[in-house]
């Protein structure tokens, strides 16, 4: 059986030419920020953590409680070979690293698809290509409308039941709970149990069949309702005195875990398996859980680490688990002015608050725009540990602005001024094992944003956008003297960078004109086995349509085996819309277009469905969509089999 694997450039071939290059590195003039405290500090116990945590908080809540106007960046061995002996050749979920799996929509093994729409989990046989085994995972706070991930081990599956926020970029859909349920697939699929979190869902990996979820919570604390015209700085003296006398239980979340028999048990994250960096505010706390699909739900195997951070970008690789929050975006908004100074009440207390005086009001700018990254050590069985935090300026695109390598931990940002008038983007190189800068290159895209970054061992590949596209290479072979060797302009962008290999790289992104305006999809072929001269060897556009590949590169499909690639795209021109999903041959040298695949509409007068997924079973073709699976054959396109998934 072969799965799909990303083709990596050869390290020999890349470091000879790096080494030919002449180019100097671009030296970062923006002032150098210190990374702050990276030592680890554990808690002594529970009135430590307690005390550690109430002073932090008190010290970042304001006069509208935490946050206020300050936004969040919206078998048997003989029959187990027999049967892989068998299963057609396929494809898998398009990740940023090998070997380690993430979270999607649909999970195939080549002899079965596993999907879930509307709550329920439904397995297709691939050879008879009919739905085999449904099971109704709703439930009362959830029902209807249940956006799902899956991740599958063998005859295991984690169905990832999202809640809000990070499900909403599939659509509108009603908040739900945060939930995990543990799925046995063998014969007739059943609940072997669930694991139910406070907080929101993050993100999750799994490497062999042990996944680690993130979760993020905010302390439980209800504010009193003080009156408007209450000066700022009184109503946040309030809130300080709330947050001192606040309970450990308002920070700590508590963990529900349901076993096959429908038991329940409530345990909160133990207060010595609570970290905290140096430097923190107490207004947020991760939870990594830990689960081995393949033992289940047992005591020890979903036992919770907490660190007092926040975070909303997890990477993954076979040794550690990084999550990074970005900085929040800054409204200025005018303080409240009063002629008076009245006091605000404040609720009754069952211990002594100190009285403390009201400090003068002050108008400051915005903060820092920083972004905080937390090392986990994966290496072992069990729960994680954790390494060390650190921080670099400016801001993550997403994870694939994040690479370890060789010790190392490549960080892409992009940092703005103050007023927004000016921006440039950097590659910072950190030591895994402090998270403490070591060298760093800046100076790319000056009045630009990072729109897609990747890194292929010893270099890296970074877009930045405004007007044009430069596409910069960086030799990191030195993580002291990281360096750009090569620069290409050319209209447009790439939002998704893809390795295929023999020096070459995909594009997944938006032509655009002179002026920075976006005209519809585009598809490029990069030549970059000589890094010094990056250059675009092929380009297929296609006018006013997008692409959710160009944001969720689990959308891309990329089989190499034939060169065939797989996108989902929009078109809206010309007054007609058009969903579906354009097929594409990439060659040595060439992005062409071999035809288009689209779903069948509901009913009269309706568009087809937006396909959102594509994989490569055998010499077919499989695309999804919320209505349903459809299989054409790879090589004319022909339909050959529809199965409907809707409720």
């Amino acid at each position: 059986m072969k799965t799909l694997t990303r083709p990596v450039l050869a390290a020999a071939a890349l470091a000879t030419a790096l080494a030919a290059c002449t180019a100097p590195a671009t030296q970062d003039d923006r002032p150098r920020q210190s990374l702050g405290a990276v030592r680890l500090v554990a808690y002594n116990g529970c009135d430590d953590l307690l005390g550690g945590l109430r002073a932090k908080a008190a010290e970042n809540v304001g006069p509208w409680g935490f946050g206020g106007p300050q936004v969040m960046y919206m078998e048997d061995t003989s029959a187990a070979r027999q049967k892989v002996a068998q299963t057609p050749d396929h494809s898998t979920t398009n990740t940023h690293e090998a070997g380690v799996d993430e979270p999607d929509l649909v999970k195939t093994d080549g002899d079965r698809v596993y999907t879930v729409s509307g709550g329920t989990l439904r397995i297709i046989d691939t050879a008879t290509r009919k739905v085999t085994a449904s099971l109704d995972l709703s439930t009362e706070d959830a029902a209807g409308y249940a956006p799902a991930d899956l991740l599958v081990s063998g005859e295991r599956a984690l169905v990832l039941f999202q809640g809000g926020g990070a499900t909403m970029k599939r659509g509108f859909a009603p908040a739900g709970e945060t939930r995990y349920v543990l799925v046995d697939l063998a014969d007739k699929p059943r609940v072997l149990g669930s694991v139910k979190p406070e907080g929101t869902h993050v993100d999750a990996r799994m490497v062999g069949s042990t996944v680690r979820f993130v979760t993020r919570s905010q302390p439980d604390i209800t504010f009193p309702q003080t009156r408007d015209q209450l000066p700022e700085a009184e109503r946040t003296r309030i809130n300080q005195q709330v947050v001192r006398r606040a309970p450990l239980a308002a920070w700590l979340p508590e963990i529900e875990i349901t076993d096959a028999s429908g038991t329940v048990r409530k345990e909160p994250v133990p207060c010595e398996r609570v970290s905290h960096p140096a430097d923190y505010t107490g207004t947020s706390l991760l939870t990594l859980h830990t689960l081995d699909l393949s033992q289940g739900l047992t005591a020890a195997g979903t036992t919770p680490i907490g660190l007092a951070a926040d975070g909303d970008i997890v990477y993954g690789t076979g040794q550690s688990l990084y999550v990074a929050s970005n900085p929040r975006w800054w409204f200025p908004i005018q303080p409240a002015i009063a002629e008076s100074e009245p006091t605000g009440e404040v609720p009754p207390a069952t211990e002594p608050v100190p009285v403390e005086p009201t400090p003068t009001p002050t108008v400051s700018g915005p903060p820092p725009e920083e972004t905080e990254v937390h090392r986990f050590d994966v290496s072992k069985p069990g729960a994680p540990a954790y390494v060390a935090s650190g921080k670099v300026p400016g801001r993550l695109l997403n994870q694939y602005s994040l690479s370890e390598h060789d010790g190392q931990l490549r960080v892409a940002t992009t940092l703005t001024s103050a007023d927004g008038r000016s921006s440039a983007s950097g590659v910072h190189v950190l030591a895994a094992d402090t998270l403490a800068e070591v060298g760093r290159v800046g100076g790319l895209g000056e009045g630009e944003r990072i729109y897609s970054v990747r890194f292929i061992g010893p270099v890296g590949y970074v877009v930045t956008f405004r007007q044009v596209d430069p596409l910069y290479t960086l030799d990191l072979r030195d993580p002291a003297k990281p360096a750009v060797t090569g620069e290409l302009k050319i209209t447009g962008y790439s939002a998704y960078l893809h390795p295929s290999g023999d020096g070459r790289l995909i594009g997944i992104g938006q032509e655009a004109s002179d002026q920075g305006r976006t005209l519809g999809t585009q598809v490029s072929l990069f030549d970059v086995r000589d890094p010094a001269a990056p250059r675009r060897l092929s380009q297929l556009f296609q006018k006013d349509s997008g692409s959710e590949a160009e944001w969720d590169p689990h959308a891309f499909l990329y089989w190499p085996e034939t060169g065939t690639a797989v996108i989902p795209l929009s078109s809206y021109g010309d007054g007609e819309q058009r969903s579906g999903a354009a097929v594409l041959k990439i060659t040595d040298s060439e992005v062409s277009r071999v035809g288009m695949i689209e779903h069948p509409a509901g009913r009269a007068g309706e568009y087809p469905p937006g396909i959102q997924r594509s994989m490569m079973i055998g010499d077919s073709i499989w695309t999804f969509s919320y209505a349903g699976a459809q299989v054409n054959d790879a090589a004319t396109l022909d339909r050959q089999a529809w199965i409907p998934l809707g409720s």
